[in-house]
C-alpha cells in the first residue's frame, strides 16, 4: 500500500488546509464559523457532483464540454414539467434521465462513429443550451419547487441539507466503484493505454458509452440540486461548470492524458475552489482578481502534472 502522501488526493489535501489557513488568518472571524463553513458546503455540491463524473471521463482520456449546458436543461425540464403539472417523481426522473440520454449519445458518437470527445461535446455544449433555451422559451421558469428546494436550503442554521449528503454519498460510492471494481479497473486501464486493454479482452466501447451515460446522469442530479438551490428553470445558469469540472479534477491531481486522478482529489480540487472563492469575498478581492487566481491555480496544477509524469 502507497504511504499517505503518495496518494494522489495528499497534495490537493494539504492544498486545500494551506489555503484554508490562510484566509483564517486574514478573513473575519465569520470565516470560521460554522455557518460559513456550510454555506461552503452548500455552494461546492454542484461543482462536486459533476465534478465526479468529470473523473470518470478524465480517466478514460476524453473529455466533456457540455455539462454546464447539461445541468441548465435538467433544471428547465424539472421546472417546465412541475409547471405544466407533472409529479414531482416524473419531473426528477425525466431530468436527470435528459442528459443521460444525451451523455449515451455522445458515446456513440466517440465509439462507433469515432469522433473526438473534444469536439463532440463542444457540439453538444451548443445543442443543449439551445434546447434549454428553446423550452424556456428564452426566460426563466418560475415553478413551484414542492418542497426540494430544502434539499439545499436548511434554513438559517448551520445545518448541513439532503444535498450535501447526497454529493457526499455518491463520492463515496464512486471511488469505491472506481479503486474495487472491475468496472472501476477497466477505467483506468483504457485511460492508461486503450489499445492494449483491448487487447487484454477488456470491452473499450462499451465501458467508454456507460461512463458516458453514467456523467450525463450525474449532470442530470447536479442539475435536479441546481434548481432546488434556485427554484427556478433558467437556461442560461451554470456557464463555465463544465470548466469548473475539469479544473476540480486536474486540482485533484488528474491527468487530461488519461489513466491519472481519483475521486477524493476531484472533490478536495472542488471544495478548494470554493475556499478560494469564499475566502477572497471576505477579504474584499474583486470578482476579476478571483478569476485570475483560478486560472492560474489551473494552469499551475497543469505544471505540475507534466512534471510528475516526466
Amino acid at each position: 500500500m502507497n504511504p499517505l502522501w503518495r496518494r494522489p488526493w495528499f497534495g490537493p489535501l494539504v492544498a486545500l488546509l494551506c489555503v484554508y489557513a490562510l484566509f483564517a488568518g486574514l478573513a473575519p472571524s465569520t470565516f470560521t464559523g460554522t455557518l460559513n463553513l456550510a454555506t461552503m458546503a452548500r455552494q461546492t455540491v454542484v461543482v462536486a457532483i459533476t465534478s465526479l463524473g468529470m473523473t470518470y471521463i478524465i480517466l478514460l482520456g476524453g473529455i466533456d464540454l457540455s455539462v454546464g449546458s447539461a445541468v441548465a436543461l435538467t433544471s428547465v425540464v424539472v421546472a417546465r414539467l412541475l409547471d405544466g403539472g407533472s409529479s414531482l417523481l416524473v419531473a426528477l426522473l425525466l431530468g436527470v434521465l435528459t442528459p443521460a440520454l444525451a451523455g449515451t449519445l455522445t458515446g456513440l458518437l466517440t465509439t462507433r462513429v469515432r469522433l473526438t470527445p473534444f469536439i463532440v461535446t463542444l457540439g453538444s455544449m451548443s445543442v443543449l443550451r439551445g434546447l434549454a433555451k428553446g423550452l424556456a422559451d428564452e426566460q426563466k421558469i418560475d415553478a413551484d419547487p414542492r418542497g426540494i428546494d430544502l434539499w439545499m436550503n436548511a434554513g438559517s442554521g448551520a445545518t448541513l441539507p439532503a444535498g450535501v449528503w447526497l454529493a457526499f454519498g455518491l463520492a463515496v460510492i464512486g471511488a469505491l466503484v472506481l479503486e474495487h471494481t472491475v468496472f472501476g479497473r477497466h477505467v483506468l486501464a483504457i485511460g492508461s493505454n486503450a489499445q492494449t486493454a483491448r487487447l487484454c479482452g477488456v470491452p473499450v466501447e462499451r465501458v467508454t458509452l456507460s461512463v458516458d451515460a453514467l456523467a450525463g446522469a450525474l449532470a442530470g442530479v447536479a442539475g435536479v440540486l441546481e434548481f432546488a438551490t434556485l427554484t427556478v428553470g433558467d437556461p442560461t445558469d451554470s456557464i463555465g461548470l463544465e470548466l469548473e469540472a475539469i479544473a476540480a479534477v486536474v486540482i485533484g491531481g488528474g491527468s487530461l492524458s488519461g489513466g491519472q486522478g481519483s475521486v477524493p482529489g476531484a472533490m478536495l480540487g472542488a471544495l478548494l475552489m470554493t475556499v478560494i472563492k469564499t475566502g477572497c469575498t471576505h477579504v474584499g478581492v474583486p470578482n476579476w482578481v478571483q478569476e485570475i487566481v483560478t486560472g492560474s491555480i489551473i494552469v499551475v496544477a497543469m505544471g505540475i502534472d507534466r512534471l510528475r509524469r516526466r
